[in-house]
């Protein structure tokens, strides 16, 4: 008869090899950093609805003036003077019919038809001129004088993409909003295994909170150890030597945390996986590329939320590639209408399951570009144009103040690098309200907001959603 042999932690350790070396690096293993719950007063808007957000990241800066376009002659004309090589043929433009309107026209991309539907149709919006600000600046003498306080590393893709993701232009930090937001309501939303913020990307500073971060999947699924749980004789015993390890008691607290960390990561992808293979298949069709296969799970995700147990998820998305120094007409014309199909697809699969009005879906990017040309493609710029999308979108409606793109206007700091008007703050603060936060709770999350909005005011910061 043979004689069992024990595995200790070390024995296992040095066999594994590059199985566990892994196990330091799962994409879950981040996720379950939950390590206490606020007591909030925004548990009182948690009731038992469902919502969630997907934040779109155009990773690089969209050149969002040639997304979103002035349409009619006169604004045309100088749109077309300032862009010069980047102008887009005027009627090429898709129109766009636009409610509560200034009596502008506006057109969208050429390539962006199935989003020219979904504006058309009331299920979408643009909030214009939105960036960084740490305060309001009016124009360019405030601007160049120094008055104002200006964003720390203005230009920089590094600098603005974090704090896109942190809304705290002032200080450099690796907290994001989203993963304030979260330690606010985290052990509010119904399961306290499952982080709130699900990240199609990776580790980001939006979800990351000082509590909790995200919880990392693919567009193929939650990633747990290889052969872990399998049914194989190899995985059986891979299972039960972690299993093993993992039960044990350790005397240095260390390693305890990590052993509790890790099966409770292990425990929560299993909950997860499961969670998803429940539920019957979407009949929406999403196209064969890596940013509607993203959405595909997204709204996999969102189908599995009663199984799931959770009240409130918020997801991520990266989308990069759009740095265009150069070659931006022909670029564009390849990536925008991926995103239009992409929003689109999203958009029926919600429809399918009914939870349109409890989705908020929206883009961010580093900056917009400038409006004159290199002779190549556009610069780094500052105010962006951003699409929202959903059932509770004010649709139709172009929000924010759609800047004059005459050269040397108020807001112009040089080639058509324009002052935004509406700051990253209200944008936040108006979707950190619909979802559940307290006005009084807003700082919290923003620390800035009261430089551009006052939470008591009981009105929303920007007007786009239903609150």
């Amino acid at each position: 008869m043979s004689k069992k042999k024990t595995i200790n932690r070390r024995t296992f350790l040095k066999g594994c090899g590059a199985t566990c070396a892994a196990m330091g690096s799962l994409p879950f293993f981040s996720s379950f950093l939950n390590l206490g719950m606020i007591s909030s007063a925004s548990a009182a808007n948690i009731g038992q609805e469902y919502k969630a957000m997907v934040c779109i990241l155009l990773a690089g800066g969209n050149d969002s003036y040639n997304m979103l376009v002035p349409k009619g002659n006169s604004e045309y004309q100088e749109y077309a003077s300032t862009r010069g090589d980047l102008a887009l043929e005027q009627n090429e433009l898709l129109s766009l019919n636009v409610l509560d309107g200034d009596g502008r026209e506006f057109g969208l991309h050429p390539g962006m038809s199935e989003l020219q539907q979904l504006f058309n149709n009331g299920a979408a919006s643009f909030i214009t001129n939105v960036g960084t600000l740490i305060e309001p600046v009016s124009n360019v003498q405030e601007f160049e004088s120094g008055a104002k306080s200006l964003p720390l590393g203005l230009f920089s893709h590094a600098d603005q993409i974090e704090q896109w993701q942190t809304s705290l232009p002032d200080k450099r930090t690796g907290i994001g909003w989203g993963g304030r937001m979260n330690d606010l309501l985290q052990g509010l939303i119904g399961n306290n295994n499952i982080s709130m913020n699900i990240s199609l990307s990776g580790t980001n500073i939006f979800q990351t909170g000082t509590q909790t971060t995200e919880f990392s999947v693919s567009s193929q699924g939650s990633t747990s150890i290889i052969g872990y749980r399998g049914d194989g004789p190899y995985e059986q015993i891979l299972t039960q030597s972690i299993d093993s390890m993992l039960n044990l008691q350790y005397k240095n607290i260390f390693e305890q945390a990590y052993a509790n960390k890790l099966r409770n990561s292990l425990d929560a992808e299993k909950e997860f996986s499961e969670a998803i293979m429940s539920v019957d298949s979407l009949d929406t069709t999403f196209s064969n590329t890596p940013f509607s296969n993203n959405l595909k799970f997204i709204a996999n995700t969102i189908n599995a939320r009663e199984r799931l147990g959770i009240k409130r998820q918020v997801f991520f998305v990266l989308f990069g590639g759009w740095d265009h120094h150069d070659d931006t007409l022909p670029l564009q014309q390849q990536m925008l209408p991926v995103v239009s199909r992409g929003l689109n697809e999203l958009y029926n699969a919600l429809i399918e399951m009914d939870i349109i009005d409890s989705v908020v879906t929206f883009s961010t990017s580093d900056f917009a570009r400038t409006l004159t040309s290199n002779g190549k493609g556009s610069d780094h710029g500052w105010g962006s144009n951003q699409v929202v999308m959903g059932g509770g979108v004010q649709g139709s409606r172009i929000f924010g103040n759609y800047p004059v793109l005459a050269l040397k206007n108020p807001l112009d700091v040089g080639r058509g690098i324009l002052i935004p008007t509406t700051s990253t703050d209200e944008l936040f603060a108006e979707l950190a309200l619909w979802f559940g936060v307290e006005g009084s709770e807003l700082s919290s999350i923003l620390p800035n907001i009261s430089r551009f909005y006052d939470t008591n005011s009981g009105s929303a910061p920007i007007g786009f959603l239903n609150i």
